[in-house]
This record gives structure tokens, sequence and C-alpha cells, in this order.
């Protein structure tokens, strides 16, 4: 899937869940509990869970599940573009264009 096909997918589906017209600081909060669930999996990935309330999963079940929490802080920030009218490709560019002309 192209970037912005993605990003045209995550602005309807959103809208129909009624997700879309939520308070940009509300989605900040999601983007944040998103983000700690992906510290979560790579903690897991990294250095496991050692907790008795846990079963032990599988490497590929880690990494499903890290691919997931991946997706949820994607939508999120595609949420966030959406709503300022920001093109994905603009901030893949951009973010290209500042990283070379620091540290090249």
């Amino acid at each position: 899937m192209e970037a912005k096909e993605f990003q045209n997918w995550i602005a309807e589906y959103y809208k129909s869940r009624g997700w879309a017209d939520l308070d940009i600081f509300v989605r900040i909060g999601f983007l944040s509990e998103e983000t700690g669930e992906v510290a979560r999996a790579i903690r897991a990935l990294e250095i496991g869970r050692d907790r008795p309330d846990e079963h032990p999963i599988s490497l590929e079940e880690s990494k499903k599940n890290l691919t997931e929490e991946l997706g949820d802080v994607l939508g999120n920030v595609v949420v966030i573009a959406n709503k300022y009218n920001i093109d994905l490709e603009e901030i893949f560019l951009e973010h290209k264009r500042k990283l070379s002309n620091r540290y090249l």
C-alpha cells in the first residue's frame, strides 16, 4: 500500500468510527499511550516479560505484537497529519532532508 493510499484509508476509517473528530489533545494522549505499548513490546522482545500473570509467547508472536503497536502509532500520526492537511510524503521528505542536512 502506498503512503497516500494509507493516509486516505485512515481518514475514511477513523471518520466512519467517529474517531477523526476527537480533540487533538485526546489524540496526542492516544499517541502517547500507543508509544508506551511499543516500548512494552520492544521490552518483551529484548529482555522478556518475567511476570507470573503472563504466559511466555514466541518470537513470532512478539514481533506480531510489535508490528500491531507500531501500526497503532502510525495510525495516530496519520490522523494528526490529516488534521493539519500534511501529506505523509511531505513528512517523509522533510525528515530525510533534515537528517541529510544535519549529518552529511
